[in-house]
């Protein structure tokens, strides 16, 4: 009974996580989720991994219940065969917070960790390391990391260019391991603790306004255009002429410095479009004094029967373009064929087998700026921004989330594209097909958004930054050693301690 009754605490505690992220961002709730988690583990620490597994399971179905709405709603998947797919990616993930809980109390138990180091040690460090392991795992998923929550709301957003999100997810677990430990903690300890979170929090507050990069060149007027073509008729063939129509008319009648249009604007192969298309958006955009940029699938240069997810620099000589790298298994390309390729004969999804663009791509180079672009979920991988960031004076994302309906996918991408900016210290431009398309500040605040799904194209002003904020220098490395040593403290202390006096791991079983 006991056990039933800390797994539905560390269950409800999971469920809550989704009042942290965007839409709703209720920062305070993520750090009173984890100590509450915390609180479970000092009680039930036997069935550690079950608790962080149950946590992680049900904050993860909740957060990411879109998955079902992809697959079942937009790509017509049978619901026998969706609803266990939709649970398949967090059963996953929840391993992860699951293997936190189970580090924090064997290393805990194995080396006689007292409270303190328990709780401000071994569970940031291992909840940390953790989260860092499955956004790189599998091709990694950090979606959902807990830093998140904090963007932009909360003090602790401050830390965001210093460490990036890994840094403040760091920043997260040690706060509620501070209120866990509190709980059992005289008056003189929790005074000390009370005092810690304070400097935490206020540090992140003090280092909020500090600007990180400098501008660079003229502020530019940027047009950004959300289609809102449903994901049923993006692809079929009786609506592609009115949606190559609808992107004319938007180039036509926009006058900005730079305009984009979301990924896959254009659907057809850029070699497949109709004759002279091309030229009629060069034109009209030459006319209006504006460079664009769209997003268009396009033929491999390497690889003639392969195809690239691109943004094509549509106004530029050559038109040079960039090809997404970081691509969505399932999605843009099939993982082991031979296991899972049967799926696809029960889903509707073009498109699905495309090829890499590359690691070393060179920003475009658009109105003046040069310009980062990266595609889609790319932007949940701070660090692999670093460099194109660090060679641009601007980033854009183009996406496509008809995929996920009017679902809450929309607005935590959003929230990603926020630290992704403040990371890097520079304007981040979304363009999407239904939401959110939005101008982000180097602080990560929107500046303009346009409302979700709505047919219109976002006008605004952008600016170049240049510079490179702490995190871009040093990435995640500074965290994961940190993480490391937390981990490892108390077992060094343990080494340098007589063996009379180590404890028998055996005895906290």
């Amino acid at each position: 009974m006991r056990l039933a009754l800390l797994l539905i605490l560390a269950t409800l505690a999971g469920v809550v996580t989704v009042l942290g992220f965007a839409p709703y961002r209720i920062y305070w709730i993520m750090p009173l989720s984890l100590a509450i988690l915390a609180n479970t583990l000092s009680r039930g620490g036997k069935h550690a991994f079950w608790l962080g597994y149950a946590w992680g399971l049900s904050s993860y179905l909740c957060n990411f219940n879109w998955i079902f709405i992809s697959l079942h709603d937009v790509a017509g998947m049978p619901a026998w065969l969706a609803v266990p797919l939709t649970v398949l990616l967090p059963a996953y993930l929840a391993l992860y917070p699951g293997l936190a809980a189970w580090m924090t109390i064997r290393i805990g138990d194995k080396c006689g960790a007292g409270a303190a180091e328990r709780w401000l040690l071994l569970f940031p460090a291992a909840w940390t390391l953790m989260e860092w392991l499955r956004g790189w795992m599998l091709s990694g998923f950090p979606w959902g990391q807990v830093g998140y929550s904090q963007i932009t709301e909360s003090p602790l957003a401050g830390y965001a260019p210093v460490g990036g999100i890994l840094l403040v997810t760091l920043l997260v677990a040690l706060s509620a391991g501070g209120l866990q430990l509190a709980v059992s903690s005289g008056k003189w300890r929790r005074a000390c603790l009370a005092a810690g979170l304070i400097a935490l929090w206020g540090g992140g507050l003090a280092l909020k306004p500090i600007a990180w990069t400098t501008p660079v060149g003229k502020p530019i007027t940027v047009a950004l255009a959300q289609g809102n073509v449903p994901q049923s008729l993006k692809w079929n063939p009786i609506s592609f002429e009115s949606t190559l129509r609808l992107y004319g008319q938007q180039i036509a009648e926009t006058r900005a410095d730079l305009m984009i249009l979301p990924e896959t604007a254009l659907p057809a192969l850029l070699s497949e479009l109709p004759p002279n298309y091309i030229q009629i958006l060069q034109s009209l955009a030459n006319h209006n004094g504006m460079a664009v940029a769209a997003g268009v699938p396009r033929r491999s240069d390497s690889n003639p029967n392969g195809y690239l997810n691109s943004v094509v620099a549509l106004t530029t000589p050559g038109m040079p373009y960039y090809a997404k790298n970081h691509l969505v298994p399932f999605g843009e390309f099939v993982p082991l064929p031979i296991l899972t390729g049967w799926l696809y004969q029960w889903m509707n999804m073009p498109l699905s087998g495309f090829s890499r663009g590359g690691d070393q791509q060179a920003p475009l180079a658009l109105a003046g700026q040069q310009i980062a672009f990266n595609v889609c979920y790319e932007d949940s991988f701070g660090e692999e921004l670093i460099g194109p960031a660090a060679h641009s004076t601007m980033l854009a994302n183009v996406s496509n989330l008809a995929w996920f309906g009017k679902s809450t996918a929309a607005s935590q991408h959003l929230q990603l594209a926020q630290a992704r900016a403040l990371e890097t210290g520079r304007f981040m431009l979304r363009s999407t097909n239904t939401g959110m398309t939005a101008i982000i500040r180097p602080d990560g605040a929107v500046d303009a958004i346009a409302a979700p799904f709505t047919r219109q194209v976002l006008l605004g002003f952008a600016e170049g930054r240049t510079g490179l904020t702490p995190f871009m220098r040093y990435g995640n490395l500074p965290v994961l050693l940190a993480g490391v040593l937390m981990l490892f403290a108390p077992l060094i202390r343990l080494r340098r301690r007589a063996p009379s006096e180590r404890p028998r791991y055996r005895d906290h079983l």
